[in-house]
């Protein structure tokens, strides 16, 4: 078979496959391909250009589909989206690989870097932490709803939440005093969890050149430099900073038409995650501006004068993420704001 592209709707069990030669016409259509067959059929094809929708497993089988010599690319599912002939009434799994096929022929087509193995493993790393970092807030604010019923309202912060619980313990009557007490050593199980991912991260940190290098700028730690090593790599997919900062949502939606400009909030697009890193730590920049003279503080001070203190430290986690790319492609030569 002539194969040139061809599109994978994956799944968890059953695929579709479709696969066009040069004049575009479907040369390969399997609408139920089983997981166990999927790779044979694919190592079968002449090396072609593989085009997939960027989700659970979809890095997993990049990597497979790629040692048998194919160019495999990732989409975002919402550039994928406007190819399907049929449109939303029609979705299936033979109409999103053929649109996912259609898609990957695009010349302008915007395509989510794969990730190695250990960029996934490292990558687990922060997901686990994020989810103690989640389970453990949950915990919390049970404890304090749970003691509003007993009259004892305690303010969000979680320090003052752990000792006023452990105070009022002995006070609770009956089941609420076993209650309360399982979820303050649930909490206090939680900490150590998160303690040893800590030290997970600053380990990662301390073995990567690339996360090393991403902590010498301002607002730039252990934990978001080795996030972004882990989800971009050498950024080397970028063309450029604003693409970093546009895949991370830090620029503004637009929706101009007629010559006229309108800039909305920012798109939150990608990865939430990172994008959270960067946003605290641009928080941090822009509240420890005030004592310092180098450029970037007096740059945000200014900005954060004319308009606002959240425009502001979005605007530096743009530049963050912007500067970062610098540094991940660029590596010594990049030479930092003085």
């Amino acid at each position: 078979m002539s194969i040139l592209y061809a599109g994978i709707d994956l799944a968890k069990n059953v695929f579709a496959v479709h696969g066009v030669n040069a004049a575009g016409a479907g040369e390969l259509r399997q609408p139920k391909v089983s997981r166990a067959k999927l790779e044979g059929l694919i190592a079968s094809l002449p090396p072609c250009v593989i085009g997939m929708e960027a989700c659970s497993g979809a890095h997993h089988w990049a990597r497979r589909f790629r040692a048998h010599g194919h160019t495999v690319r990732l989409m975002a599912p919402k550039f994928v989206a406007p190819y399907r002939m049929s449109g939303k009434q029609g979705k299936n799994d033979a109409a999103d690989a053929m649109a996912i096929c259609e898609a990957v022929q695009r010349p302008n087509m915007r395509f989510v870097p794969i990730k190695s193995e250990e960029q996934q493993s490292r990558l687990l790393v922060h997901r686990a932490r994020q989810g103690f970092v989640e389970a453990r807030t949950a915990t919390i604010n049970r404890i304090r709803g749970l003691l509003s019923e007993f009259g004892i309202v305690l303010p969000l912060k979680a320090e003052v939440v752990r000792r006023e619980a452990r105070n009022h313990l002995e006070d609770l009557p009956g089941y609420a005093n076993t209650v309360i007490g399982d979820l303050l050593s649930e909490v206090a199980h939680l900490d150590e969890r998160i303690g040893q991912y800590d030290v997970h991260i600053r380990t990662m940190a301390r073995q990567c050149p690339l996360a090393q290098r991403l902590m010498q700028l301002t607002g730039v730690g252990e934990t978001t430099s080795t996030a972004l090593v882990a989800m971009v790599g050498n950024a080397s997919d970028f063309d450029n900073g604003r693409q970093l900062a546009a895949w991370l949502g830090l620029v503004p939606a637009q929706y101009s038409s007629g010559g006229k400009t309108r800039l909305g909030r920012i798109t939150k697009a990608g990865d939430a995650y990172i994008r959270s890193l960067l946003v605290l730590g641009a928080r941090a920049v822009l509240n420890a501006a005030t004592n310092k003279t180098d450029s970037l503080s007096r740059w945000a001070l200014q900005l954060r004068e004319r308009r606002g203190y959240w425009k502001a430290v979005i605007a530096i986690a743009a530049k963050n993420a912007r500067m970062a790319w610098a540094v991940l492609t660029k590596g010594e030569s990049f030479k930092l704001p003085t």
